[in-house]
């Protein structure tokens, strides 16, 4: 496998750059976003070149809130914050930067609202929001020319558009990290508990590719998501708890919380238990009894470090005191990634003394030159060669993972670096 240590400062061109690969695969996908950023552009017309009256620079952030189980209320509060701080510093390009953020409501409607209001104020991007609506949300920004940057993933479109701008790679790095985590941790067959949908055949198909070079066995584990019989499902993961037995949770946290009250109930002795985080994370591992609880032990793939590493300071430090901000929360250290590009991006318009819009930011995006956000990932960048040889997930560039363990009851990095699951995304061979 490659793995990357802590990304350093690229250079202004070509800082992580790769050959395309699987050019047959390609093509289609590549027509169809040319044609479908044609069309889009030319129904934006004039409005690609966006500016607020008032002169502001203006992005927005949205988010559910007041609904339940899916809030995010620390997306909008972070993104509110670093507004604040920017404007503290002189804003960008000497213009103030205002950010709007928005309620969708964790429905179709509200994500609507949120995106015609974003069009209304004149918005040069949607930065770091989280919605699963980007059936309805997407084409609205496109027919704008507004681009989406560093959406959670929780959507087809936000991995498909050529006007979405992931930061992570989504559950398929995900899963295909986990993969190739018990794979190094020794794993001779592994179970998958999975969602019992199209997107759950999906995930067992890319972590089939990441085991199959070492010929370790799969079983796949439907769980639906009503009426599930969860001890049964554990049990027949758990397959008479051999040594060199392991399993991996790519549920949902609601689902992944019951999967582990049943996982606590049969106490496994040798099965090694494995999630990747969304699934599970610093929360999940406290409200399960944190050393004392059953995923002490347990292995965890990440698209970023753990939120102990001092990568995520700069977040720390802008959260504040603010308890509305989790900074160990998934969703928010997104956010704060999206943000940092759209610094970065933003400061190399200005240094060119090119003007700041909708148009330039994409063209920036879209370049040879990769964006640096403190670490967090590798250098990221959506130019042409970097898109993935998929018609599925083109737009997921950055498919590069971290191994996780909780230790005492804290998530801790298993491995320095990143490790690269591109191939089992494209249906290589590991380099």
């Amino acid at each position: 496998m490659t793995v990357r240590g802590r990304a350093a400062e690229p250079s202004r061109r070509g800082g992580r750059r790769r050959a395309v690969k699987g050019a047959a695969l390609l093509l289609p996908a590549l027509l169809a976003l040319t044609a479908c950023d044609g069309a889009s552009a030319g129904a934006a017309g004039g409005g690609a070149d966006t500016k607020d009256a008032s002169g502001d620079v203006v992005v927005m952030t949205w988010a559910p809130a007041g609904t339940g189980s899916d809030d995010r209320p620390g997306v909008t509060a972070l993104a509110a914050a670093i507004g604040t701080e920017v404007n503290g510093k002189g804003g960008l390009y000497g213009r103030k930067l205002r950010v709007l953020t928005c309620n969708e409501h964790g429905t179709a409607d509200g994500a609507a609202a949120c995106a015609h209001q974003a069009v209304d104020a004149k918005a040069v991007a949607v930065v770091g929001a989280y919605s699963q609506y980007g059936d309805t949300f997407m084409p609205l920004l496109e027919a704008a020319g507004i681009p989406y940057l560093g959406g959670y993933g929780l959507s087809a479109p936000e991995f498909s558009s050529p006007y979405s701008y992931p930061v992570g790679g989504g559950t398929p790095s995900l899963i295909a990290g986990s993969g190739r985590q018990l794979v190094a941790a020794g794993c001779r067959s592994v179970a998958v508990l999975r969602p019992d949908s199209g997107a759950g055949d999906t995930l067992t198909r890319y972590l089939s590719a990441a085991l199959a070079p070492d010929g370790v066995a799969l079983t796949d584990i439907k769980v639906g998501e009503k009426n599930a019989d969860y001890a049964d499902a554990v049990h027949r993961a758990v397959n008479g708890d051999r040594s060199g037995n392991c399993v991996t949770d790519a549920l949902g946290p609601e689902q992944t919380l019951k999967v582990l009250d049943a996982w606590r109930k049969a106490a496994p002795h040798h099965t090694q238990f494995a999630s990747v985080i969304g699934s599970i994370q610093q929360s999940v591992v406290d409200a399960t009894g944190g050393a004392n609880g059953p995923l002490d032990g347990a292995f965890a793939t990440g698209w970023y470090p753990p939120e102990s590493s001092p990568v995520w300071d700069g977040l720390r430090s802008t959260a504040g005191p603010d308890k509305t901000i989790t900074t160990a929360d998934l969703a928010v250290q997104t956010t704060w990634v999206a943000y940092q590009v759209l610094l970065q991006a933003a400061d190399r318009l200005s240094s060119a003394g090119t003007p700041f819009t909708t148009r330039t930011l994409r063209a920036e995006l879209d370049g040879d030159d990769t964006l640096a956000d403190g670490g967090v990932t590798p250098p990221l960048t959506w130019g042409l060669t970097d898109l993935l040889p998929s018609a599925e997930t083109p737009r997921l560039t950055d498919t590069w993972v971290t191994f996780q363990q909780v230790k005492d009851g804290k998530l801790t990095q298993q491995q320095s670096g990143f490790v690269d699951v591109r191939w089992a995304l494209t249906g290589g061979k590991p380099s």
